[in-house]
């Protein structure tokens, strides 16, 4: 009986661990500019996001996203051509771009803020994900960011006017998220 409540006493303190997943086709990443006045947005065709997040264990919470910048695509064959090359995201040079987070904040009822790091055009930068988590199968997180394009150097030289090309870019993601295994 001793061996019993010592065995039930451990398996109630055990923490929880955060549940890993993969996200289905359906989901999505992608950002909101604007430009001469005229908003536009783009999507990310191929990326790649490792998530292991779990409210009851933020601690043990992860995110870890590659986005190939090459499938960048704004429905605008002219701005796109510019968009991967070496005056914005300079997918030639560093193809690939990612956000790592392992620090997150509850925000109250299924909202919650993802601390992490962006690498971009050679730039790394603390970027916040503010999210929701609706948990089921699928999961869905649903998220958004603002960053400074010009602290990751994209769209500098005659690209750096902020009158014509603003500094803040949205970044939004929404992914349906399936348990990995």
């Amino acid at each position: 009986m001793k061996y019993l409540l010592i065995l039930l006493a451990a398996l109630a303190t055990t923490a929880a661990h955060a549940a890993d997943y993969r996200a289905g086709k359906d989901s999505t990443l992608g950002f909101k500019a604007i430009y001469m006045g005229d908003a536009f947005e783009g999507r990310f065709a191929r990326f790649t996001p490792e998530i292991s997040f779990d409210p009851a264990d933020l601690a043990g919470s992860r995110f870890d996203v590659r986005i190939a910048l090459d499938s960048a695509s704004t429905a605008n064959e002219e701005r796109d051509q510019m968009l991967v090359g070496p005056d914005f995201f300079n997918a030639g040079a560093r193809p690939q771009a990612r956000y790592h987070a392992s620090k997150f904040t509850a925000l109250g009822g299924n909202r919650f803020r993802a601390e992490g790091t962006l690498s971009l055009n050679g730039a790394e930068r603390p970027v916040a994900l503010d999210f929701t988590w609706t948990p089921g199968t699928p999961a869905v997180l649903e998220g958004r960011a603002t960053l400074k394009r010009l602290d990751f150097g994209v769209g500098e030289g005659d690209w750096a006017d902020t009158e014509l090309l603003p500094n803040e870019v949205e970044v939004f993601t929404r992914l349906e998220l399936q348990p990995a295994g």
